[in-house]
């Protein structure tokens, strides 16, 4: 692809030593070539500072040779003079002695080579050359690894020297096609920087894509790991409190034992939740257990009620066309504000409603609060969380005291929106809404 000078030894380098180092360079490229020209030759591409596709330089190089053998065989008849194959050396030489010698490609010298090969060939003029077109590859060549305040000069100059040609009748017919060619060369150039540019923007660009995605997943992770544990830990110590108030007060075994054989049970299940939902960090294909939906939610309640709170269910209109999406979105906020009054209401009672319509699935969660306890706000993911899944749905979930308590109202539409709605939490809140840490 074109050539320069191989490095220079480190400073201090006596010069006496540096031509020995340099053969020595030399010699073992050769023999690594000997050995294994394929690998050789992908280790030498690899060097160059442009990752363009092997395929692309190679497929450029022999339409260079093949060119070159070309216009040397068109001028047989000025045989055995030797100006054609030291055109074709000049033309080709740029390959080898990268591969050999480890000479960096320099648009200019490769400039230079090509204009010297051309100069070469048309002081031996035949009709319909061959000849022009090493410099169209050549054009192409330097506008793809040169800038264009390099390669427009250069492009230039060689058009000047066919037409300085050309005055002196060495280029007796096709003058304006080869200036085009040459033109067209340097653009096809162009386009392989340009393209080369993009894909660096677009690798960027992928990058800063799955950087979001990754973070994005691990708070998508993490608001399901909170609210399994909110879940499992809230109903697990209602079950622990009922196991030790039958012990304590009536002496009851049975009862005691049932609370704690629900409180094991159901911290089996959050188990086996937390190591599913922690297993989507693993890039391991397996197979996942289907996650709750908005039908889950009479189960959800059961559990609760099980463990001794206070709470009723309705529900209103078809839960099937609610989508798995919305499904589990409803069956989180409803089991994070579920959990949030265990925590804060001790001793409330609650209700829970499901209502669908022809648009819009909303879910309500109504709490009443104790007398006597203080109002306090929390900073944990609890109302964030529940705000959050609403809002990437397009829905929009509100908290805030209703009336003797706490309400909770998320409505998600049933087809995929834009838009959302941030939580509010208004002053003055009772302590039914602090979120869960």
């Amino acid at each position: 692809m074109g050539s320069t000078g191989v490095s220079e030894a480190p400073p201090g380098t006596p010069r006496a030593g540096r031509v020995p180092a340099s053969m020595r360079r030399v010699g073992v490229r050769c023999a690594e070539f000997a050995r294994d020209p394929v690998a050789a030759f992908r280790r030498s591409v690899e060097e160059l500072p442009y990752d363009y596709p092997p395929s692309v330089i190679v497929s450029v190089d022999i339409a260079v040779f093949a060119v070159a053998v070309a216009a040397a065989i068109q001028r047989h008849s000025y045989f055995p003079t030797l100006l054609p194959i030291v055109a074709v050396l000049l033309t080709c030489a740029f390959g080898p002695l990268h591969a050999l010698l480890g000479v960096l490609p320099r648009p200019l010298l490769l400039g230079a080579m090509a204009m010297t090969a051309e100069a070469l060939f048309l002081a031996q003029p035949v009709e319909a050359d061959f000849a022009p077109f090493v410099l169209v590859a050549a054009a192409g060549e330097i506008a793809a690894i040169a800038p264009k305040r390099v390669s427009i000069p250069v492009t230039i100059a060689m058009m000047l020297q066919l037409v300085a040609f050309a005055l002196i009748g060495h280029v007796t017919e096709g003058l304006p096609t080869y200036l085009v060619g040459i033109a067209f060369g340097w653009m096809a150039g162009l386009m392989l920087q340009y393209q080369r540019r993009f894909l660096y923007q677009e690798r960027g660009y992928q990058d800063i894509r799955a950087a979001q995605a990754a973070d994005e997943e691990r708070r998508r992770i993490a608001r399901e790991v909170h609210d399994v544990i909110a879940h499992s830990l809230s109903v697990t110590l209602l079950h622990l409190t009922a196991a030790r108030h039958a012990l304590q007060t009536d002496r009851d075994v049975d009862e005691a034992v049932e609370a704690l054989t629900d409180a094991e049970r159901l911290g089996r299940q959050a188990m086996a939740d937390i190591r599913r939902t922690v297993g989507l960090l693993d890039a391991r294909p397996w197979k996942q257990a289907p996650e709750p939906g908005v039908e889950d939610i009479e189960d959800l309640v059961g559990d609760f009620v099980r463990a001794g709170l206070d709470v009723r269910y309705d529900r209103e209109g078809d839960l099937g066309a609610v989508s798995p999406a919305v499904g589990l979105a409803l069956y989180r906020i409803g089991q994070e504000s579920l959990a949030n009054v265990v925590k804060h209401a001790h001793g409330a009672s609650a209700r829970i409603r499901v209502a669908v319509d022809t648009t819009m699935v909303t879910l309500t969660v109504d709490n009443t609060v104790p007398a006597g306890l203080p109002a306090q706000r929390g900073a944990g993911m609890g109302l964030s969380g529940m705000r959050q899944r609403a809002e990437l749905l397009g829905g929009r979930m509100t908290a805030g005291p209703s009336g003797r308590g706490w309400s909770v109202r998320a409505g998600i539409p049933l087809a995929p929106g834009r838009g959302g709605f941030s939580c509010s939490v208004l002053p003055g809140s009772s302590t039914t809404g602090r979120e869960v840490s």
